[in-house]
């Protein structure tokens, strides 16, 4: 069941049916504006489906006539009808910051704690067989192997700020939850890594544009489990509405990490987690959220 505010017109999250008491009207705060949002569970449905509809067989987006790059976001919404405050994401991702940055940064120190054991143990092994091409090769499907567990660790710290962006729980153990999503993750960060440097290569302003355009293709893998060039299709097409105003967005966040970090780093420890907000709550304006509650 969709969680939907009525004075935002968004949609704030997702509850499975089960999980709600049958009987009792429940409530939840609107993350954005703090409205009150009444629901309980829904009756089952006793009508009579008509089997001359067509319509009701129709397996796959394109066949029910819908664009399949659009997912379906707020309110039945697909990308195609938002708008945001660029400041409004900057003071609620600053607000948000507490309570992330326990999750980030323990995910963060966990991570690195198991590429210094691997590569230790990398190492250990590199020394046993001696020096020679075995060694090489060891230590290159080893780089190889960090390189690409980079990914879906990203991806998880994506997760942590959509699911903070609608008010769910997170914790640290979320950051390692996207391996099991590796390969369309993967495929998708090196298609619109290569995409972009083409674009640069090319005359600069097509790289620009990518870099942004490309800017939610991972939020959408992780929430709504979409493949890597129907997520590319549909960060694109939703970013390029309003393309200047997510530009202005990252573009005031990067100046805000820059100059966290003047101080020997330390501000960092807000900033960081602050960033991986700011792309949580925009993707919830323009998508809406479907994890679970």
């Amino acid at each position: 069941m969709d969680i939907f505010c009525e004075k935002c017109q968004k949609q704030v999250g997702r509850i499975a049916d089960e999980k709600i008491p049958g009987g009792r009207k429940l409530s939840v705060g609107c993350p954005r504006c703090g409205e009150k949002i009444y629901f309980e569970k829904p009756e089952e449905f006793s009508g009579e489906l008509d089997f001359n509809d067509d319509s009701i067989f129709a397996a796959t987006p394109i066949e029910r006539g819908e664009d399949p790059s659009f997912p379906s976001g707020a309110s039945g919404k697909s990308g195609d009808d938002y708008d945001f405050s660029i400041m409004e994401i900057i003071r609620e991702a600053w607000a948000r910051t507490s309570g992330t940055k326990g999750p980030v940064w323990g995910g963060v120190g966990l991570a690195v704690l198991a590429v210094l054991v691997f590569s230790m143990v990398v190492a250990a092994i590199s020394s046993i067989v001696g020096g020679g091409p075995l060694a090489a090769g060891l230590q290159g499907a080893a780089r190889l192997t960090i390189s690409l567990a980079g990914y879906p660790f990203m991806a998880g710290l994506v997760l942590v700020g959509i699911r903070r962006a609608v008010g769910l729980p997170v914790n640290y153990r979320m950051v390692f939850s996207c391996f099991s999503m590796m390969l369309p993750i993967v495929i998708a960060s090196l298609l619109t890594s290569i995409l972009t440097m083409i674009g640069f290569f090319l005359l600069v302003i097509p790289g620009i544009y990518l870099s942004i355009a490309y800017t939610l293709v991972i939020h959408l893998i992780v929430d709504k489990e979409m493949g890597p060039w129907q997520a590319m299709e549909g960060s694109r097409k939703a970013v390029q509405r309003h393309w200047f105003k997510v530009l202005g967005l990252y573009i005031l966040m990067t100046l805000i990490c820059l100059i966290s970090a003047l101080p020997m780093g330390l501000g960092l420890i807000w900033t960081i987690p602050m960033f991986f907000m700011v792309g949580g709550i925009l993707y919830r304006e323009v998508f809406g959220v479907t994890q679970e509650i």
